[in-house]
């Protein structure tokens, strides 16, 4: 499986969601960091969005709901692993 973060140099709340993410041990997965400032597309869908999580789909991909920036690595991987359960 493979999640995308929307980021950007700076984003504080962006590196707290890629830092936990990071430290998940209880799922297996890809983490891919897209700077959104590469690209003139990605800025204008995430620019006052970010982070944003999305999971990658054989048909595309799909967001992840937001995450509280106070949420617990312990917390984020159970929430994480019963949404995808159910996508």
């Amino acid at each position: 499986m493979r999640l995308i973060l929307y980021s950007k140099p700076g984003c504080h709340l962006c590196e707290g969601l890629e830092g936990k993410l990071k430290q998940i041990e209880t799922l297996q997965f890809e983490l891919e960091i897209r700077d959104i400032t590469t690209r003139d597309d990605w800025f204008k869908s995430y620019q006052y969005e970010i982070p944003v999580l999305r999971m990658h789909l054989p048909q595309g991909e799909k967001t992840i709901p937001r995450f509280s920036p106070r949420i617990s690595v312990e917390r984020l991987a159970q929430k994480l692993e019963k949404y995808l359960e159910t996508h």
